[in-house]
């Protein structure tokens, strides 16, 4: 069902490796009222491909990779229009601002940690500049988002290699991926316990459109954890600025949205807006240490800017501003819902200077849903 790249040393201890696990709607926890995709995942936005390097070695590094391929052509050649909104910009978003300015994304977007955001550069400029077609490129604008994992991986040690990037976007399929310990989620902390990869799905029915929003999340941040507008943090007595002990809400989260939808840059932007609402459902604060970042990107052909044109005019179809809230709708849903299934995959992982965090208790906050009616 999904697919990770996974270096782990044969004396390390099952939980930490990435493993899979029941999502929340397998226990009858369901976000929102619109109806997820066929895997409930970015995935299900046709053509949308992701790949994971998960780096886990000796007792302190625990890291990793993920790549967000829009679609199997040259993105550099076949150019997607894509927005990023910055929810608090405490991050190290590389490639934001041409993004920004010109209204698309040329190549594979690339989550990895902090300090390895040159390497993925790097390895990301290398890979667009070796494409058939890109022989005489000069100028190559690489986006690489990334989190702080340094509580449980030795971030100072840099560990993130180019072949680990290049990997992860070989590796790429349209397959459900791994969620939880993987990729570039295999060392991050959300609301105090283990985070992750997470991602979700909406499929607007015919009526509205037929379109796919799919969502991918990497979680590293703090708050007060709500489920189904559940106060799970706040019962299990874990939350921020409940005690000198949990008081650090800093991390970061990146929210990377794709719909096959035909909206341009500014449609695009106001989509990605809504991406901060979804964290908010879940109890993130975007605190001042955070950087949280949405890009979001179309895959809809007919929008494609080629990189080489013989005319100096596109002529394209639009959504029209009316018909967007439905989509809006879907991005909160499936944002919130990617954040929840990054905790329900996650494993509990011990690293570095002997730091260990534990997985959501499941058998304590499945009572506390089921106590709401959260749960049938």
């Amino acid at each position: 069902m999904f697919k990770s790249t996974i270096f782990v040393l044969l004396f390390l201890p099952a939980p930490l490796c990435a493993q899979e696990k029941k999502r929340p709607r397998e226990y009858g926890i369901i976000t929102g009222v619109m109806q997820p995709g066929r895997q409930n995942s970015i995935t299900d936005v046709a053509g949308v491909k992701v790949g994971h390097t998960t780096i886990i070695k000796g007792d302190s590094v625990r890291t990793g990779v993920t790549a967000i391929v829009p679609h199997s052509g040259s993105i550099f050649q076949q150019k997607v229009p894509a927005a990023v909104y910055v929810g608090n910009g405490f991050g190290k978003l590389a490639g934001i601002t041409q993004v920004n300015e010109l209204g698309n994304i040329e190549t594979p977007v690339v989550l990895t940690n902090t300090l390895s955001v040159p390497t993925a550069m790097n390895a990301v400029i290398g890979y667009t500049l070796r494409e058939k077609g890109n022989e005489n490129v000069g100028s190559v604008n690489a986006l690489v988002g990334e989190t702080n994992d340094g509580y449980l991986n030795d971030i100072r040690g840099r560990h993130v290699t180019e072949e680990d990037v290049l990997k992860a976007i070989r590796n790429a399929d349209t397959s459900r991926p791994a969620e939880g310990n993987a990729g570039a989620g295999t060392g991050t902390v959300c609301f105090g316990f283990k985070g992750g990869i997470g991602t979700a799905s909406r499929k607007l029915p015919a009526s509205l459109g037929g379109y796919t929003v799919g969502v991918l999340v990497q979680s590293n941040f703090g708050g007060a954890l709500q489920i189904d507008g559940v106060p799970v943090g706040q019962s299990l007595g874990k939350f921020d600025f409940s005690n000198h002990l949990l008081n650090n809400v800093d991390g970061s989260c990146m929210m990377i949205i794709a719909t096959d939808a035909p909206l341009d840059h500014r449609n695009l932007l106001r989509l990605a807006k809504r991406a901060m609402l979804g964290l908010g459902k879940t109890g993130g604060i975007a605190s001042n240490g955070s950087g949280d970042y949405v890009v979001a990107f179309s895959t809809a052909e007919t929008l494609r800017i080629p990189h080489n044109s013989n005319s100096p005019v596109m002529t394209i179809t639009l959504l029209q501003n009316d018909a967007l809230s439905p989509l809006f709708m879907a991005t909160i849903e499936a944002t919130e819902e990617a954040i929840i299934n990054s905790l329900f995959a996650a494993e509990p992982m011990k690293g570095r200077n002997g730091r260990e965090v534990e997985a959501l208790p499941l058998d304590k906050v499945l009572p506390i849903l089921k106590k709401h009616n959260s749960i049938p």
